[in-house]
């Protein structure tokens, strides 16, 4: 056996050792990002929200037997975020005030208040300049009738 090769051959066994640290070191980066971005909860409330919870689906179940239709919109050229609202035959709904409320679902931000002006016909539009594009939680309440319709739908504003 010849010298040259027996030293280009220590080496290669130190090749997959580095290889492994390499990876097991982004893997380490990425999961303590992970952790630290995001604490997974959504509210602050999150105990109080479970031990209501009964409260809660009774609340949807009677949202629920309105039948009403809330379908969002957004144009992001211009940064108009709509609303169609209507009953459970189709028709708008007379007399009805919306309200939007656009929270980051991985952050831990303010909410942004949307103004909403009616369009007439069911329908609500309001300009917002979003901070960055991506997945938002609209929490949206209408009122009318004397009832309340509340409900949040994820959208991907961009």
């Amino acid at each position: 056996m010849s010298p040259n090769r027996s030293s280009s051959f220590s080496f290669v066994p130190w090749l997959f050792v580095a290889g492994f640290a390499i990876v097991i070191a982004v893997n380490g980066i990425m999961m303590w990002l992970a952790i630290g971005s995001f604490s997974g909860l959504y509210s602050d409330h999150a105990r109080e929200r479970g031990v209501r919870y009964n409260q809660v689906m009774a609340e949807q179940r009677s949202r629920d037997a309105l039948g009403w239709s809330v379908v969002p919109s957004w144009q992001a050229d211009s940064g108009v975020l709509g609303l169609k609202v209507s009953d459970s035959a189709g028709k708008p709904l007379p007399g009805a005030v919306a309200s939007i409320e656009l929270i980051r679902p991985a952050e831990r931000r303010a909410p942004l208040d949307v103004v909403l002006s009616d369009l007439g016909n069911g329908r609500f539009a309001g300009h917002v300049v979003l901070p960055e594009r991506g997945n938002w939680d609209a929490d949206i309440v209408i009122e009318a009738g004397g009832r309340r319709f509340a409900l949040t739908k994820r959208l991907f504003l961009q």
